[in-house]
């Protein structure tokens, strides 16, 4: 249900476990459509600490997940916001809660593998070959059933911190 005004109060805001039964309706639903990787409700218990969610009227309206792959590469994955709630800006203000974190943890380089470039341009992000990412590729990608036919292409933002060297 979509709200009649913009007055309706939005709140970004780290997930708890209680937010992971609201929370897989709306992941389940993408990953119907092939727009998200399927994401399993232990996995999204166990990286809890990961997601962001919007809320709104005490309802999830939208998630997203900020995955460290290393100690200089993470990625904002499993971006969604509820249908009726897009063009409220609700997927940026995830993504800014995300990149904050990201520089909080001082992660240099965030990446996202999207089919909506121009949604991630719009918050800084640029574009760059999925080849230089071999540690989601290796991960995950191999995994995934569109692998030989992808259709996402890959952004990059820098956070300007600086690498650690993974000791």
């Amino acid at each position: 249900m979509k709200p009649k005004t913009l007055n309706l109060k939005l709140t970004i805001r780290p997930a708890k476990l209680t937010d992971v039964p609201r929370m897989m309706p709306l992941l389940n639903d993408y990953a119907r459509q092939a727009e998200i990787l399927p994401r399993m409700e232990a996995d999204v218990y166990q990286s809890i600490r990961a997601w962001i969610v919007a809320e709104a009227d005490g309802r999830i309206v939208g998630m997203g997940a900020l995955l460290v792959l290393w100690g200089d590469l993470a990625e904002v994955r499993s971006l969604v916001v509820d249908p009726a709630w897009h063009g409220y800006g609700i997927g940026r203000k995830i993504v800014s809660a995300l990149l904050v974190q990201a520089t909080e943890l001082a992660v240099p380089t965030v990446f996202a593998l999207t089919r909506q470039a121009g949604f991630f341009l719009k918050l800084g992000f640029s574009l760059t070959e999925k080849e230089k990412l071999p540690r989601k590729v290796m991960k995950d990608c191999v995994f995934c059933p569109k692998f030989h036919a992808c259709d996402e292409v890959a952004v990059v933002y820098s956070t300007g911190g600086v690498p650690t060297n993974g000791r």
